[in-house]
């Protein structure tokens, strides 16, 4: 995550492990119901601009969110899914 902030913006601060997860759950419990600023805007705690973005790239890189046609913010990770198939011997775990 730290090329993602050195690369958008040299000023933004680096989010914190409490409020990347404050902002999945909120996204999570409100999938598929405000575009990206409506979001930002409706969040429990203020949050800056420029850490709501990282947290959203990091979001969307990590397969957790989508973005439908209209711009809604969709949350997509199924923990279950990836943990049914985790076990798996025909698939193969590589660490990025």
């Amino acid at each position: 995550m730290e090329s993602i902030t050195k690369s958008k913006n040299n000023y933004a601060r680096s989010p914190t492990l409490q409020t990347v997860l404050m902002v999945e759950k909120f996204i999570d419990e409100n999938s598929g119901e405000y575009k990206k600023t409506e979001l930002f805007k409706k969040l429990p705690r203020k949050v800056m601009w420029q850490t709501f973005q990282i947290i959203m790239e990091y979001l969307e890189n990590t397969l957790k969110i989508a973005y439908d046609k209209e711009g809604y913010v969709v949350y997509i990770w199924n923990p279950k899914f990836a943990e049914k198939y985790k076990g798996r011997e025909d698939l193969v775990w590589k660490e990025k």
